[in-house]
This record gives structure tokens, C-alpha cells and sequence, in this order.
């Protein structure tokens, strides 16, 4: 019988799984738990051995005996300060070491509680990986107990070898042994330094074969980055391939940009013949809500992630492989494999897209956004700044020479317009920019420096606050926590924008929203940089997204 503890369960069984079953056992009685599941388990070959100092030595011996990680078990408190001379000696002779410490619930760290220190984090820089591991309560506490798990396993060899430290908080009481057999866990696999010619490589074109309902989600990338034209054709008829705004074209073909719409519309029914078996994603972020819960609640059978830096990105919940590569030349390599002909997956996601008409908004900011994207000229650059801007644009389509810019690293409000302004000041292009009040008074010491030129230009969506906040899902605001939540304002950016050398456009209806964009997305260059300031109801513009999104 095996420890209750539902993070011990995880980690001894991902150790099963990627083969590290050579254990060196110190005593204690914070890590029973650990101790007792891994010592009664047939599949690991435990060492005992009293002196921590030694047996981190111990078990960089075995290590090194054929290469493979062995791991080391300590109780809480100065038990694993005892193990740093060995942890340094593996990091700087590159042994997979993986060390595992049992620990009090954070709660108690500090209090005058027995052998108690802060242990995450412990060994700083001479570990490749630390984690702190969660104790288990629900289903999303497990998911991230297992991919820390993962994430520290795989970096035992990842890009060069060495230490790594799991810390595994544990609750009283300890001593309760009442599984019967480890849980069937999620293994995430890494292939890195692959090449066409690797085994590895062709096992996993192998794979991707067997399924029938294969999709590619892209995330956001420069536009630098592009498929060869001669597998373009191949490739596009055998995957469904979803790609927002972000994007750019850095798919072979066409790809479905009005996913989300068609994830509002889809019956319940329907859903389930939807979901892809295999699903591949390359790219950095996705904006989109609905398709991040899509497969949340409808994980395909495999997740394969392809990137050049290798680095576990488990956005779904799904992750089961890690490609590091670059995309587009696994992608291409795998063109030849498939016949000729269309399949009927791409194709029923196709037909059904094809159906779903973009709604007619009312006068609002999605509605200024909606006939500005449709006026864009054919060879321009659009950043998006983010919050209700980003999210609002996903509803309609752009010209395919439109590169699209926005600071999704970490999603905040500062600096859009800026980095605009700094992209702007090197292009040779005209450069729009869709932003938000809030974002554009935030940053409006961006039109400060000495750099603007003609060529910018700049939608300031105006609804006197954070309207995104009314379209939350359960937020009810009361009248104070409304002034506080959506700041909101009654500032306008005339006074800046025409002290700034701009020309200054001012809208607050549709009639004038028309007239207003005929000069502001004009193709020719102008004399003055431009800044149409377009005034709504954020009430409005929350009942109408609302609408919308039911």
C-alpha cells in the first residue's frame, strides 16, 4: 500500500515513467510518505544511507556509473542544507541528480515550527530546475503538481545535464497507507536536436499518420517567419489550421481566423466530432478565451508542442510532447507523407466556418473597430494595444499583407503605444494603432518624444474607462467599486494630440465615423501623423460584447 498523499503518488509515478528508479533513501519522518511509496514499489532499487553528505555523493556515483539521473531523499530542514556540496558537484560535473526534499506546509515555515527553513529555491543557481511542489485539493492543483513534475524531470538532460530540486510540501499526518496501486499520470516527452534523418523524427511523422482529425493552432509570430511555397499546398489540405490576428501568415495557406465565432455558434452537439485527436501549436500567445476553455474541457488524445527553445508551454492542459525544432521545417518534411486529396476533417471545419456570418454591431468601439479593419489599405502595419482592443479585433478579417504587431508577452496596457512609436519611427509603412483610453492615457507620454512621424496613426477608442470590466463574467459592481474597478474619466486627447503637431479627428456617431475614416485610412501619406478619437457608451459597449457572447 501506497502513501495517501496525492503529490507523492504523482512524483513517484513520473519517476517510473521516465525511467529514474535508482533511489538513495536518508531518514526522517516529514518524508515517510515518499520514503515508505518508493521502498514498497517493485520498480525502483532504493539505497539506504544515514548521512545526507554522503549520499548525495552516493547517488552521483550511481549516476555516473551509466549516465542515467538517480535521485536522493531527505526529510525537511538542515537534511537538505546537507546536501549542497553534492548538488554542486553535479552542476559543475553535469550529473542528473534529482533531489527530492519533503517539507512542512508553507504555513508553518518561520514559525518556531521543528525543522523548519525555506527550502524552494534552496540551491539558487546550482540547479538547472526547482520546483515547489503543490499539496493536491482539486483537479487543477493536480494538473500543476504534474506538469512541475514533468518540467523538473526533463531538465535533468535538457541542453547539457545536471541537478534538479523537487521540494514536496506535506500535511499531517503522515503516516496513512491506504493506495493500492500509483495513478496513471501524464509523461511529457521532449525530442531536442532533432533532424530529418533522426529516428525519433520519423517516429513521430509515423504518429502523426495514424490520426485522422489533426489541427494546427498558431500562436502569435513575426511575420519574418514563413512557410516555402512549395509545400504550401501539401500541407494546408491534411490539418485544420486556426490562426488569430497575431499570427501574420505564417501558415501555409488558408487558415481560419473566425475560430472563435464558430466556438460561440458551435452546438454542444457538434463539439465533439470538432475536437482534434492530434493537436500541434507553434507560436508564442493566444488571445482567445473560448478556444483556450475549447480544449480545456475537450483535450485531444496529444498535445505536441514545436519550438526552438524547448520549453514546457502547457497552455491547453494537454502537453504531451515537446518538439524542439523549428516549426516550419517539421512541418515541411512532413508534407510528402499525406496523399493528394482533401480530407474530410479540414474540410467539415471549413464548411462550417463558411457559414457563420460576422455580426452587424451597433454603433460602438467594436463597431469602429470592425469598418476601420475593413478599410485598412493592402500594405500597412496594425498594432493592437491590449485589453478590450486585441480581443474585440479577433471578430473580423484583415488584408493577408497586414502585419500585425501587440505587446502579448505579458498582456498589460502600458507601453502599446510606445512600441508602436518605436516601430513606426523605422518603418517605411503606414502604421495604424487601435487603442483603448485607459491604455492610450496611460502611455501618452509616448507622443512626448521626438520621434513621431507622418506615418502614424492612431484609433483612441474613447468610452470614459475600463469598459472591458463590465463584460466579465459574475463581476457586479456596485457604484463605488465602479469608480474605483473601471477609473472612470472624462478626459479627452485633443488638447495632447493637436500641442503634439497631430491632426485630430473627432467622432461620436456613425455618420461621422464614416466621413472621419475615409481620411484616416487613406493609403497615400500624409503631412501630419493622425489621431481620430472615437467617443462611446461603455455601457453600450458591454451590453452589445455581452450580447454577443451569450
Amino acid at each position: 500500500m501506497y502513501s495517501d498523499k496525492k503529490n507523492v503518488l504523482q512524483l513517484v509515478a513520473l519517476l517510473e515513467a521516465h525511467q529514474i528508479t535508482k533511489i538513495v533513501l536518508c531518514p526522517g519522518s516529514r518524508n515517510v510518505p515518499i520514503v515508505h511509496t518508493l521502498s514498497t514499489h517493485p520498480g525502483f532499487t532504493c539505497y539506504s544511507v544515514v548521512d545526507e553528505r554522503s549520499a548525495g555523493f552516493f547517488a552521483i556515483g550511481l549516476a555516473l556509473n551509466d549516465g542515467r539521473p538517480a535521485a536522493v531523499c531527505c526529510t525537511s530542514g538542515t537534511a537538505l542544507l546537507n546536501l549542497h556540496p553534492a548538488v554542486a558537484e553535479a552542476f559543475y560535473q553535469q550529473v542528473p541528480l534529482v533531489i527530492i526534499s519533503a517539507d512542512r506546509p508553507a504555513a508553518w515555515i518561520g514559525q518556531m515550527d521543528g525543522q523548519t527553513l525555506p527550502q524552494p529555491n534552496v540551491f539558487q543557481s546550482l540547479v538547472k530546475k526547482s520546483v515547489n511542489l503543490p499539496e493536491i485539493h482539486n483537479e487543477e492543483d493536480e494538473w500543476y503538481c504534474n506538469r512541475l513534475i514533468n518540467e523538473a524531470l526533463l531538465a535533468t538532460h535538457h541542453h547539457g545535464k545536471g541537478p534538479v530540486h523537487i521540494n514536496v510540501p506535506i500535511s499531517e499526518p503522515l503516516f496513512q497507507f491506504t493506495v493500492e496501486e500509483l495513478p496513471k499520470v501524464r509523461m511529457i516527452t521532449r525530442y531536442e536536436g532533432l533532424n530529418v534523418y533522426d529516428r525519433d523524427y520519423n517516429g513521430l511523422l509515423d504518429r502523426m499518420i495514424q490520426y485522422n482529425k489533426r489541427m494546427i493552432v498558431v500562436g502569435q509570430m513575426n511575420l519574418i517567419y514563413q512557410f516555402e511555397r512549395k509545400y504550401t499546398k501539401m500541407l494546408y489540405k491534411h490539418f485544420v489550421w486556426l490562426s488569430e490576428l497575431l499570427a501574420n501568415q505564417t501558415t501555409p495557406g488558408m487558415s481560419i481566423r473566425n475560430f472563435d465565432l464558430a466556438l460561440q455558434e458551435m452546438p454542444e452537439e457538434k463539439v465533439e466530432q470538432m475536437v482534434p485527436e492530434l493537436l500541434i501549436t507553434y507560436g508564442g500567445h493566444i488571445v482567445s478565451k473560448r478556444l483556450k476553455k475549447f480544449f480545456r474541457n475537450h483535450p485531444p488524445k496529444e498535445h505536441w508542442h514545436i519550438s526552438q527553445d524547448g520549453e514546457v508551454v502547457d497552455l491547453f492542459g494537454s502537453l504531451t510532447t515537446i518538439i524542439e525544432m523549428n516549426p516550419f521545417e517539421f512541418l515541411e518534411k512532413s508534407a510528402f507523407l499525406f496523399e493528394n486529396k482533401p480530407e474530410t476533417y479540414p474540410l467539415m471545419w471549413e464548411n462550417y466556418c463558411k457559414t457563420l456570418i460576422v455580426p452587424d454591431f451597433p454603433y460602438s468601439e467594436v463597431s469602429a473597430i470592425g469598418l476601420f479593419l475593413k478599410s485598412l489599405p493592402e500594405s500597412c502595419v496594425l498594432h493592437l494595444a491590449n485589453s478590450s482592443t486585441v480581443r474585440y479585433a479577433q471578430f473580423f478579417n484583415i488584408p493577408d499583407s497586414v502585419e500585425v504587431c501587440c505587446n502579448r508577452g505579458t498582456s498589460g496596457i502600458e507601453g502599446s503605444l510606445s512600441t508602436a512609436v518605436g516601430y513606426a519611427a523605422r518603418s517605411t509603412k503606414i502604421n495604424f494603432v487601435i487603442i483603448g483610453d485607459l491604455s492610450f492615457f496611460y502611455d501618452m507620454n509616448a507622443l512626448w518624444c521626438g520621434y513621431i512621424r507622418s506615418n502614424l496613426r492612431i484609433l483612441l477608442l474613447n468610452n470614459g474607462g475600463g469598459g472591458i470590466f463590465h463584460t466579465l463574467p459574475e463581476l457586479e459592481m456596485s457604484g463605488t467599486s465602479n469608480k474605483f474597478i473601471t477609473a472612470v474619466h472624462k478626459t479627452s486627447a485633443k488638447g495632447w494630440a493637436e500641442e503634439r503637431g497631430m491632426q485630430y479627428l473627432y467622432v461620436e456617431n456613425e455618420e461621422q465615423l464614416a466621413d472621419a475614416m475615409k481620411l484616416f485610412t487613406i493609403a497615400e501619406q500624409q503631412e501630419k501623423p493622425i489621431l481620430m478619437e472615437v467617443f462611446t457608451n461603455k455601457n453600450k459597449d458591454a451590453r452589445i460584447v455581452k450580447q454577443e457572447s451569450k
